[in-house]
């Protein structure tokens, strides 16, 4: 609908819905007429918070990832759930890889032929959804192989494919945000501020914005953090955080720059620099 309002040449605004809910909860009876004349009256003294609403081209791309994450989930849960179904006879599935999961789970239930028959069935259909997840994974990989942005970004240490179209996806337009730093909060990745009068407490980080962007982001930091050998400016900056203030705040920490260092990227068109002396002093 919005983007057929905006090729006919109207003027159309996507509203916040937080503070159009937090607006309207002050009225006491709630009716389709209240709402509608609630949200006229947000318009009509500049009530309202506009959002960004993505080109259909980012539409796209999320859906590929969400449907691959979809698969990927399912066929976890179909493995999981075939595990306990084993362990209720004694039987343990143990170490099996994706590739030799099948045949670990045959060679179990081999001599139990009622058994063997439900738990086929199961391996049928994890089957069709690992079938359907590669290729949904090689779409995605295709993409990637064709998009600068994207190779640009995996030029940083622990971000992938995934992580990179996800990032160049969920940002869209990085002209949007007014710095980089700005990306961190609205992800969700900085911390929440309770002040009030003498009062000044500093929470956890807000988990507000797009939830499998952050964790995305998490995973790429937790990678650079405990996989990645090659040494940067970045990982040190992240390890003396571990050190000073534990491990699981310096994954959070180090996710957050990550966006902010991967928003100056895109801005800047420049590759990520190992050593800090390359460093912008904005980031």
């Amino acid at each position: 609908m919005f983007n057929g309002l905006a090729e006919a040449g109207l003027p159309v605004i996507c509203i916040e819905t937080r503070h159009a809910k937090a607006f309207l909860k002050a009225q006491v009876n709630k009716s389709d007429r209240n709402d509608a004349r609630g949200i006229a009256q947000m318009m009509r003294v500049n009530l309202f918070q506009p959002v960004h609403v993505k080109t259909l081209t980012s539409q796209k791309r999320r859906i590929l990832l969400a449907a691959r994450k979809l698969l990927q989930e399912k066929a976890i849960a179909i493995e999981n759930d075939i595990r306990g179904l084993l362990r209720n006879f004694g039987l343990k599935v143990g170490a099996a890889g994706v590739v030799k999961f099948d045949e670990r789970i045959r060679e179990l239930v081999e001599g139990m032929p009622e058994l063997a028959e439900i738990i086929e069935h199961l391996l049928t259909s994890r089957k069709q959804l690992r079938g359907a997840f590669m290729a949904l994974h090689q779409k995605l990989l295709s993409i990637v192989r064709n998009d600068a942005l994207c190779r640009r970004l995996m030029t940083i240490p622990g971000v992938g494919p995934v992580v990179s179209l996800a990032f160049s996806s969920t940002i869209d337009i990085p002209a949007r945000f007014k710095n980089s730093k700005a990306v961190g909060a609205a992800l969700g990745l900085t911390p929440v501020l309770n002040q009030s009068g003498e009062s000044r407490r500093i929470g956890r980080i807000s988990l507000c914005g797009d939830d499998m962007m952050r964790h995305l982001l998490y995973e790429a930091a937790q990678v650079m953090l405990t996989r990645v050998q090659k040494w940067s400016w970045l990982k040190a900056w992240a390890m003396s955080v571990a050190r000073r203030r534990g491990q699981q705040k310096a994954i959070v920490a180090l996710a957050r720059r990550l966006g902010v260092i991967m928003h100056r990227m895109w801005i800047d068109g420049t590759e990520f620099r190992w050593t800090r002396e390359m460093s912008p002093a904005s980031i």
